[in-house]
């Protein structure tokens, strides 16, 4: 972008631009409840059934979709993303930059934290502040940022070199840039705030471990004039409480939506899709997540050796992985690119000639190559997400067909996530890696993520990418970026994209999904 051209987001333009219908007026309460507390005359509840629960209900500190799925509820970011996943304004009021590389934040004024405090520019920067330490996301466009308050409304962004990428990160909902009160930012300690206080529709009430995390309607919300839109515009608790209820069981979920006992579940198994499209009192409710990855672990170990991955890589039959984790065609696709396709202006098909190649003698090649004596390789995986574990039982039995002893150890999925932290107990992990808006997000990518990608050529390229002019420049290079890392560093093997499959009570209306579910807007009947 040349010097010079200034660029407003502001609400008033968000509100002609963004879609959407308005939300429909909810209708009578439910009569009858499973919540811990008991159900109070007249009150809506949303009972929701999870996987697993969060590793934290911190963002910033976290990948886990179960924290980002259920966080956002109270917290809320500068920046969001509407349905074409471009950035737009949240608690912004609006953004002006002449250079991209200078920003400022018109803060929306009359903002309420749940303890009742004005949100200003000093809880906003340190926020921001805390999300440049915290987040591995930021990569190398924020790297020596500054944010400050020049008032009480306004933010100021200070990067080091220009980047057209900063918004995009900033409303990215992985590890978000939760706004929390300054005063819960300072006091948190290394692992994590110690209390849940955010800006967002619902209000944090208790986290029983193991059992269930319980929000509440937030009266004093204020929401944005403009109509909803994938993760921006008018949000409403038209819920009065959502329960999210800890549930690891796959039968036992589904059991639970068919008895009424809950009203939404996540990770329906993929062969229960059937099942669920033809119950008359069910529906489907699909949201694009991202790939499924192999992922490696570039620091120690067998698949710190290059060549090891190249085996890998070549012996695997996707179609076949992809098949048995998903059951039907219509839940999966096919892709080589690391960027998702549905975020169309960074889809890729470069590198695809290493894609699904499905050459088991040329596996066993590379492995003589390096020579391979039977050594034990490590995959982690989870029963938690069962596509996971599916896929791991089948790269299992394709990688022992070229000779290579693998090993599975299956955790729940809080434990793997830590696990993954110990480069010294793992070879490779089964794993899903969700929808991004800029390569600069990826964090298989990342330096800093578990099992590492040391590469200068990559570091070199994505940093160019996040300091091009213009997208179509920095296209180019996230072209040549893909490519070199299938044909010459390989830090994970994209498996294919998928959609999570979730299940829902047809008395949960208008719900929508965007990097997960929305549970905002939604009525019960």
């Amino acid at each position: 972008m040349k010097v010079g051209k200034r660029i407003i987001v502001s609400m008033m333009v968000l509100l002609l631009m963004l879609a959407g219908c308005s939300s429909e007026t909810a209708s009578d309460a439910n009569t009858a409840t499973n919540s811990p507390e008991g159900k109070k005359e007249g009150k809506k509840e949303l009972r929701v059934a999870l996987v697993t629960q969060p590793p934290t209900l911190d963002q910033p500190t976290t990948t886990a979709t179960v924290t980002r799925d259920t966080a956002r509820l109270m917290f809320e970011t500068l920046l969001t993303t509407n349905s074409k996943y471009k950035a737009v304004p949240m608690l912004a009021e609006s953004v002006e930059t002449e250079d991209n590389q200078t920003y400022t934040f018109h803060l929306r004024k009359g903002v309420k934290f749940h303890n009742g405090k004005e949100m200003t520019a000093e809880d906003v920067v340190a926020s921001m502040n805390r999300w440049l330490e915290k987040s591995s996301i930021t990569g190398n466009i924020f790297k020596g940022a500054t944010f400050e308050a020049t008032n009480q409304y306004t933010v100021v962004l200070r990067l080091q070199q220009p980047s057209p990428l900063a918004l995009d990160t900033m409303a990215t909902a992985k590890m978000a840039a939760a706004i929390m009160p300054k005063e819960v930012v300072e006091s948190a300690p290394p692992e994590g705030v110690t209390e849940y206080i955010g800006t967002g529709p619902y209000k944090f009430v208790e986290w029983k471990q193991d059992q269930y995390i319980h929000f509440t309607k937030f009266e004093d919300y204020r929401p944005v004039a403009a109509e909803p839109d994938g993760l921006a515009g008018r949000k409403e608790a038209l819920v009065d409480d959502i329960y999210f209820y800890i549930v690891p069981d796959a039968s036992t979920r589904m059991a639970g939506l068919q008895s009424g006992q809950y009203d939404f579940i996540y990770t329906v198994p993929f062969d229960n899709y059937e099942q669920l499209k033809n119950n008359p009192e069910l529906y489907p409710v699909f949201d694009t997540y991202g790939e499924m990855i192999l992922l490696y672990n570039k620091v120690e170990g067998l698949a710190s050796n290059f060549k090891m991955r190249q085996a890998i890589n070549a012996a695997l039959d996707i179609d076949k992985i992809m098949l048995a984790s998903y059951a039907h065609e219509d839940l999966y696709w096919l892709q080589p690119g690391y960027m998702t396709r549905v975020v169309s202006n960074w889809a890729s098909n470069a590198g695809s000639e290493f894609y699904n190649q499905k050459d088991p003698e040329k596996a066993k090649q590379l492995l003589a190559e390096i020579g391979y004596n039977n050594e034990e390789f490590t995959i982690m995986t989870t029963r938690d997400y069962p596509q996971f574990y599916n896929a791991a039982v089948v790269i299992q039995e394709q990688l022992k067909a070229i000779g290579l002893n693998v090993k599975l150890e299956i955790y729940d999925w809080a434990t793997l996530l830590d696990k993954q932290n110990d480069t010294g107990v793992w070879d490779a992990v089964v794993t899903g890696t969700s929808t991004v808006t800029t390569p600069s997000q990826l964090i298989s990518l990342s330096e800093t993520y578990a099992g590492g990608t040391h590469d200068p050529k990559i570091k070199e390229l994505l940093q160019s990418i996040e300091t091009s002019a213009n997208y179509e420049e920095a296209k180019k290079l996230w072209d040549e970026l893909q490519a070199y890392a299938w044909e010459h560093y390989l830090p994970i093997t994209v498996l294919g994209g998928y959609n999570n499959l979730y299940g829902a009570s047809k008395k949960v209306k208008a719900i929508t999904t965007l990097s997960g579910p929305v549970y905002w807007n939604v009525i019960m009947e």
